[in-house]
Formats: C-alpha cells, structure tokens, sequence
C-alpha cells in the first residue's frame, strides 16, 4: 500500500484503516466469514467530505445563497467525480475484492470506485482527526475548486456586481489588473474592481479572471457603494 499513501502524500498510523477502507463487502460475502469492509468508512467519509466542501465553500462564495452552493457542492461530489478522483489515485488496482466483483470488472466499476474513495476520507479521519482528512480533501480538489472559483456555474459574482450597481445608476463596474507576481508557472494576479471613482474592493488569483472574480466577491461583501450613498 506505500505506493498509495505516496499518491495521496499521507501515511497511516493505523495500517488496518487503510486496509479497511480498501475491502470490497463482495470479499466477506464470497468466503461466509465474519470479515471487516468499507461500508462503515465509506458512510463516515461521505459526512466529512461534505462538511470539507461546504466549510470551502462557505468561506468562498461569503455572499452566495443556500442554493447556489449546494448545486456546487453536488457538482463536486457527485459520484462520477468522486470515481475521477479515485481513478487519478489508481485506488481500483489496490481494492480487495471477491472473485465475482474481480470477474465483473468491479476495479473500474465509478460505484465501487466512489464508495472506495469516501471510505479513504472516513478512514484518515479516523486516522489523525478532521483537519488531516479535510486537508487532503482540499487539495485532491484543487483543480476543480479553482475552476469553480474562476466561473461559478450557479452563481455569478461579477454579473451580480454589476445588477445591483446598474440599479443605482447606468455605468458598470470596470476591472483592472494592478499587479502580478510570482515565477511563469505560478503567476499571482491582483485585481481591482471600480465604480464611479470608488475602489470596491481587491482580489488575486491564479489567472487574470480569477483575480477579477475575488474582486467581485470581495465587493459584494464590503458594498462600498452603501457607504458612499450615505455620505
């Protein structure tokens, strides 16, 4: 199992846990042996799973409604994406499994695959607690996180800058890049957002739209303009 915990650049305490997390309930119905399996892990990941992505989400999106995060948070953890992860890992090749889910093609099966992937959270939770499992879970997600935070599909921090601005009065809000930084490969960008010659607020990211996105995001939530109205 070493070549797994360097994929997923984490190392069991408790080697049984991961062992666990890896049996198939097939391998314990097949030998008519009492013998652990994932499904007890596969339930408690499933749970700390959510809690990590709601918590991201949560702080991410600061001015988004109920809905809209919930859409994205099922977009994350919808089944085929949780079987993605688990292929990226290369998680089928180390299931156990019994003879009938091996014949059947279960180490690629996306159910299999998924549940196998929850059941690894629930069991590094169990391992070393919440802000290990909720760490490792953040950065398997990047990607898709960072694609979500570029251009939410259910919710739109920049058109919704510009509705509630357009409302006070016609002009839109404009973007301007101030600075970047960091080597080609891992650019930082840092965005204002302007309004009737009003600074809203400031975002960085690791692309230009990104960065103007955050700004939006940012100025939704400090509403500088309320301030400015009032003096």
């Amino acid at each position: 199992m070493d070549s797994l915990e360097v994929r997923l650049g984490y190392k069991f305490r408790n080697p049984l846990l991961l062992a666990e997390a890896l049996t198939h309930p097939s391998l314990a119905y097949e030998s008519q042996k009492a013998h652990f399996d994932n499904q007890r892990l596969e339930f408690l990941g499933d749970a700390v799973l959510q809690l990590a992505l709601t918590e991201h989400l949560f702080r991410m999106f600061p001015d988004f409604p109920e809905g809209p995060m919930t859409k994205l948070r099922a977009q994350l953890v919808s089944r085929q994406a949780l079987a993605q992860f688990a292929s990226s890992l290369e998680l089928g090749k180390y299931l156990l499994l019994g003879k009938g889910e091996e014949a059947s093609g279960g180490r690629k099966r996306s159910s299999t695959l998924a549940d196998a992937f929850e059941a690894l959270v629930g069991a590094i939770y169990l391992d070393s607690g919440y802000t290990s499992a909720r760490d490792l879970v953040l950065h398997l997600f990047e990607q898709e996180i960072d694609t979500i935070s570029e251009n939410p599909e259910d919710g739109n921090p920049k058109g919704a800058l510009q509705e509630i601005l357009q409302a006070i009065a016609t002009e839109a809000p404009t973007y301007r890049i101030t600075s970047e930084s960091g080597p080609d490969h891992r650019k930082v960008f840092h965005a204002q957002v302007l309004w009737q010659d009003l600074i809203l607020a400031q975002g960085r990211g690791k692309s230009k739209k990104e960065a103007e996105v955050r700004a939006a995001i940012e100025a939704l939530r400090k509403k500088v303009w309320l301030t400015a109205e009032a003096s």
